[in-house]
């Protein structure tokens, strides 16, 4: 798992541009959206569908569970490790 984790916030700060923090400096539980944590916004939610589709064959098929699905880093990877094809 710690392994997938990293692995996705290098993708993350790739797909991201987010060029001035390294895996480092992001906390797995900490929120992606909001004020706090990384302070994504909805366009950055939109890249990290593409990334899990691409990377990972995932299609999120209920839009609703989103929000707990993209909450942190260690709920994305919970998610990737039940659902990647």
């Amino acid at each position: 798992m710690e392994t997938l984790i990293q692995k996705l916030k290098e993708e993350l700060i790739a797909e991201l541009n987010l060029e001035e923090i390294t895996p480092n400096d992001i906390d797995a539980e900490a929120p992606l959206f909001g004020d706090e944590g990384l302070g994504l916004d909805s366009i950055d939610a939109l890249e990290i569908i593409l990334i899990l589709e691409r990377s990972y064959g995932i299609k999120i098929e209920k839009p609703a569970e989103g929000k707990s699905i993209f909450y942190s880093v260690r709920t994305l990877a919970d998610y990737i490790s039940a659902h990647q094809k």
